[in-house]
């Protein structure tokens, strides 16, 4: 995305959605088991575009913001606004009745925030746009998120991830084109006779991707995939430090640490509800034990529910 290669983020996303496309059909034609998802949908196409259009909608926002905030903000910085994802993501599973809110989610939730926060605000080329164009950029990736859980694990059609993206980089296709359209640049067409060497493994990395994204929601959830992205945010930010040679200062550094720290602790309650310091955290918190929602009941907890109560005394 840098000025003098190719800094044309919707002419990019377009490339993606479209190799997207070409690649599922290549799927589809060689070995159609591989997509049941298309054999179940078959003369339910209106009810399918339907539930895929908000969502292509989403991804072409979230594609084309995330892509231009790089002309601005350094791959570190959009990493650390990136952690808030978790909040947001959260927020919308809740309001869409696939998770629900408790005191030890919202208290880890205020460490997310104001590590992320420390970490946006500690930074030294701070860029406005670069800023706002993340932030929108973020928000149509976690309303994607979920509308895709829904699509991916509620509905009628229970689509598998290749045919979830053969599916749905058409419809996204479609709004990016308009975008082209509308924000057309000739210079797209000269730097992509330069840099179509580059632009081919890009296209074909967007394509997997976005399969292994919906394969990601499908097995775990929106917040799921959102907490797996922690290991590659890390290896981002490093890697970013080492070969961009972005500034980070030593306070991002600390609230990058604090972010991913409650990054981990929100995983590590789910996984291991049992562990003497999920028990701690919630006793601090003045919360019954083992009552963090969709963790299995506690050895303690299932062994008290299966004790006969003690006759009542009378007074």
């Amino acid at each position: 995305m840098h000025k003098g290669r190719f800094p044309h983020p919707m002419a990019l996303t377009a490339m993606h959605m479209f190799a997207s496309l070409v690649l599922c059909s290549v799927v589809l034609l060689v070995r159609p088991s591989a997509m049941p998802g298309v054999e179940k949908s078959k003369g339910n196409m209106k009810k399918l575009v339907s539930d895929l259009a908000p969502i292509g909608f989403l991804f072409a926002i979230m594609l084309y913001g995330s892509n231009r905030a790089y002309l601005y903000c350094s791959v570190a910085f959009l990493q650390f606004m990136k952690e808030a994802n978790v909040v947001l993501v959260f927020t919308f599973s809740a309001l869409a009745g696939l998770q629900t809110f408790n005191r030890q989610r919202t208290v880890v939730i205020a460490w997310v925030i104001l590590g992320s926060s420390l970490c946006v605000s500690g930074e030294l080329n701070f860029v406005f746009i670069g800023f706002m164009l993340q932030g929108f950029s973020q928000l149509a990736e976690c309303m994607r998120a979920v509308v895709a859980e829904l699509v991916l694990t509620g509905s009628e059609f229970r689509l598998d991830s290749l045919s979830y993206t053969f599916f749905m980089a058409p419809v996204c296709l479609v709004v990016l084109i308009c975008g082209n359209i509308l924000t057309w640049d000739s210079s797209v067409l000269t730097d992509l006779a330069v840099w179509w060497p580059y632009l081919i493994p890009n296209a074909c990395l967007a394509f997997c991707l976005n399969v292994c994204i919906a394969k990601v929601i499908t097995e775990t959830s929106a917040v799921g995939f959102i907490i797996t992205g922690v290991v590659k945010d890390i290896a981002l930010v490093v890697f970013s430090s080492m070969a961009f040679h972005d500034t980070i200062t030593h306070k991002q550094w600390l609230s990058f640490t604090v972010t991913l720290s409650g990054v981990f602790f929100w995983s590590f309650m789910k996984v291991c509800p049992d562990h003497e310091v999920v028990q701690l955290f919630e006793k601090m918190l003045g919360v019954g034990y083992g009552n963090f929602p969709g963790a299995p009941l506690g050895k303690k907890k299932a062994a008290d529910e299966t004790t006969p109560l003690a006759p009542e005394r009378k007074v």
